[in-house]
């Protein structure tokens, strides 16, 4: 007769409370981490191509996070709308495939699954890791369709991998075994982890595309929305903005006595103002004026 186990320890409930918390969050740790590294991208790119250095800004990471949803809502509800399609895709294929008569059928399907799967993940992947170059288009199509090559080919793959692990015999008709599973895991696993690299990418990329054709846009319709400001500065300014009205007012007006109308402002750093001129349009000159006292900017609601 086999001695009595002993019944575990109990928990306490903070330990309890601690796993459960755990699991909410260690997703919402990754999920905030993913805003900010795609709104840190999307604002780097959008002031860059302004000319204003994103560095400079010392946005804060709540700002930076509140950005990043022009970034990824497209790309958010295309890979919803994926993620519905690969599930109807997997659950069709396995049903149209189920049943001891189609074995050879499902069989020959894994194989072409995983075949084609894997050409495509080695064709994409060269884009990911270096810069090789890739047989596609220059411009848009270079840039998202390498990634997404690999996403698509790792969800064929990963239903080969499903249909393989779903069935009672392996590829040659014989009964399944725990070695040949454990590899089968492991491409599963190796598939899983290409998809969300690729993914990742793309969406990377997306935000950084967006950040530059938001800018252009803005600049384009004459930045509609930044405030206009008045410079009053002590000193003459030096710059190429164009229509500009300066006027001075000479000794009497107090220190700061040369004023200078017609700029708007871009952004402002902790210790610099970007602006631009009231008819700047894309890729115009940024006047830099340093936050020290020299100037002070009177600003006003955009028209």
């Amino acid at each position: 007769m086999s001695a009595p186990q002993e019944p575990p320890p109990e928990r306490s409930p903070l330990a309890t409370f601690a796993e459960k918390a755990a699991y909410i969050a260690a997703p919402g740790t990754v999920a905030l981490g993913l805003l900010y590294y795609f709104g840190s991208v999307y604002v780097r790119e959008y002031y860059s191509a302004l000319g204003v250095v994103p560095e400079d800004l010392g946005m804060s990471v709540q700002n930076v996070m509140a950005s990043s949803t022009q970034a990824i809502f497209f790309p958010v509800c295309a890979l919803l709308v994926g993620g519905l399609i690969v599930f109807l895709f997997f659950g069709l294929v396995e049903r149209a495939l189920a049943g001891p008569r189609l074995a050879e059928r499902r069989r020959t399907a894994i194989i072409l699954l995983l075949a084609v799967g894997m050409a495509m993940v080695f064709v994409g992947s060269p884009a990911l890791f270096s810069d090789l170059t890739v047989p596609f288009l220059a411009g848009l199509p270079k840039v998202f369709l390498p990634a997404l090559l690999v996403a698509v080919g790792a969800t064929l793959g990963l239903c080969a991998v499903h249909l393989r692990l779903n069935q009672s015999t392996d590829l040659r008709g014989a009964p399944r075994s725990a070695e040949n599973d454990r590899v089968w895991l492991a491409v599963g696993a190796l598939l899983i982890g290409m998809l969300t690299i690729s993914l990742f990418f793309d969406m990377a990329q997306y935000a950084a595309v967006v950040g530059r054709s938001n800018a252009k846009h803005d600049a384009k319709r004459g930045y509609g929305g930044k405030p206009t400001v008045v410079v009053h500065s002590r000193v003459l300014l030096t710059h190429n903005a164009r229509d500009i009205k300066f006027k001075d007012y000479g000794t009497a007006s107090g220190p700061y006595r040369y004023q200078y109308r017609g700029f708007q402002l871009l952004a402002k750093a902790p210790t610099r103002f970007y602006l631009v001129s009231h008819r700047a349009r894309y890729r115009a000159g940024v006047v830099v004026l340093p936050d020290d006292g020299t100037v002070w900017l009177e600003i006003r609601a955009p028209k």
